[in-house]
């Protein structure tokens, strides 16, 4: 067989693997797509009994809205007091193992990142319940009587530490090592060029950090915060075992207030008929609040990834 036989023949193989290829990807997008549809669908039919009842027959008696609206506060509030604490604490900690610590020191610390990520949640719950929760006591009695004149810090404080302050707190060591581990990865990726172009024009590291670091990996960064903050939104067994139910209490040191996700998790087992319907349709908003949060971190990407660097 001679050479140009075997080039022929290779080329063809070629492309019959990136049409295989092509196809197997684009069946993988469209079936996530329909799996995403099935679930969205499945949940509106199940929650259609929730939005035609008579609002006496919805917990607490005045309606769907006036039921999940606490519980929507409730959510928004920990997921985003875990990402304004993981966030900085998670970039800072990526660039310090990528940039400032020695590789002895690096490798070993970013190995300890990835194992917390595969902690399960409910030793986070249980460690947030009986170890967290009576630590933060005094400090909630402190907040109240010094800065009670403050909503958020309004008294009485909790003396169990079961409060939507101390769930945010588990859920942003929660969040941290997929922040850290996502943004240290990117950092990572940063064109050396890049980076010795700007030490090479007489900018310090830090300085170089953010000329250089920081905008290339902006895109990654909002990345790896939706992936803790579809987390921190989702979260069930930690937030359940730390919150106690209650109504919609701004104060953070209070006890009560609830999540969507622990919500679901704490009365679907016993649930029938219309209440049933009620946690499907919570269900259904919790799925709603994710979507949109994903197409806004799409969108601010989008946005900003001329910036990146890597162009």
């Amino acid at each position: 067989m001679t050479s140009t036989a075997v080039k022929s023949r290779a080329a063809a193989s070629g492309r019959a693997g990136d049409k295989i290829f092509s196809g197997a990807a684009l069946g993988a997008g469209v079936l996530i797509l329909i799996t995403l549809f099935a679930v969205a669908l499945f949940l509106l039919i199940q929650a259609l009994p929730t939005f035609s009842a008579d609002p006496a027959e919805i917990t607490g008696g005045e309606g769907f809205f006036a039921y999940i609206f606490p519980i929507i506060i409730g959510t928004v509030i920990a997921a985003a007091i875990a990402l304004v604490i993981a966030t900085p604490i998670g970039i800072g900690v990526a660039l310090f193992i990528s940039h400032f610590a020695p590789r002895q020191i690096a490798g070993p610390l970013g190995y300890v990142i990835d194992l917390l990520a595969a902690i399960p949640s409910v030793i986070y719950g249980a460690w947030g319940y009986m170890v967290l929760a009576p630590a933060l006591v005094p400090g909630y009695e402190w907040l109240s009587q010094n800065l009670g004149f403050i909503p958020i810090f309004e008294g009485p404080a909790s003396q169990t530490g079961k409060t939507i302050l101390t769930a945010s707190i588990v859920l942003a060591v929660m969040v941290l090592p997929i922040i850290t581990s996502l943004s240290r990865e990117i950092f990572l990726q940063t064109p050396k060029l890049h980076e010795e172009a700007a030490l090479a024009l007489g900018a310090t590291r830090w300085e170089m950090i953010t000329t250089a670091v920081l905008p290339f990996a902006r895109p990654g960064i909002i990345s790896a915060v939706m992936l803790g903050l579809g987390r921190a939104l989702g979260e069930t067994m930690a937030v359940a075992l730390v919150l106690s139910t209650g109504g919609l209490i701004p104060s953070l040191i209070k006890t009560g207030n609830q999540t969507i996700a622990a919500e679901i998790a704490l009365n679907f087992p016993e649930a029938f008929g219309l209440r049933l319907a009620e946690l499907i349709a919570a269900g259904l908003v919790l799925f709603l609040i994710t979507l949109v949060v994903n197409m806004i971190a799409r969108a601010i990407i989008a946005r900003h990834k001329e910036f990146s660097g890597a162009n």
